[in-house]
């Protein structure tokens, strides 16, 4: 099978798959995560470059395969959100209240009445 070029239509990466347009014309072809070459996170950004083979699935239909992205190289993917680190997750987000109690006395019941 030879190697094809398209772009990436659609991919929905909280299912895992999603569609290609090949460059040569034909319909759009199912592709799902598991046929990516990409380290960690595996999907495709919307307008990727790719680069695949066609293969017929059980049901008769076609369906991209061995996905890279241009010259073989990773499949880049969706920008990714950049999440902080958890290591200081809670000295982060330590209690801190707005209403001028302390911890303290806010855990026990709230300011010492005079």
């Amino acid at each position: 099978m030879s190697v094809q070029c398209g772009t990436c239509k659609w991919f929905d990466v909280r299912k895992g798959f999603g569609f290609i347009t090949p460059d040569k014309g034909g319909p759009d072809l199912f592709c799902h995560q598991t046929s990516l070459k990409s380290q960690g996170f595996r999907a495709l950004a919307e307008g990727e470059r790719v680069e695949f083979t066609v293969e017929i699935d059980g049901t008769g239909r076609a369906k991209a395969v061995n996905v890279t992205g241009p010259d073989g190289v990773d499949c880049q993917g969706p920008q990714r959100r950049h999440f902080p680190s958890r290591d200081n997750y809670y000295d982060d987000h330590a209690y801190k209240p707005s209403n001028g109690f302390s911890s303290p006395s806010y855990r026990s019941g709230g300011p010492s009445k005079l």
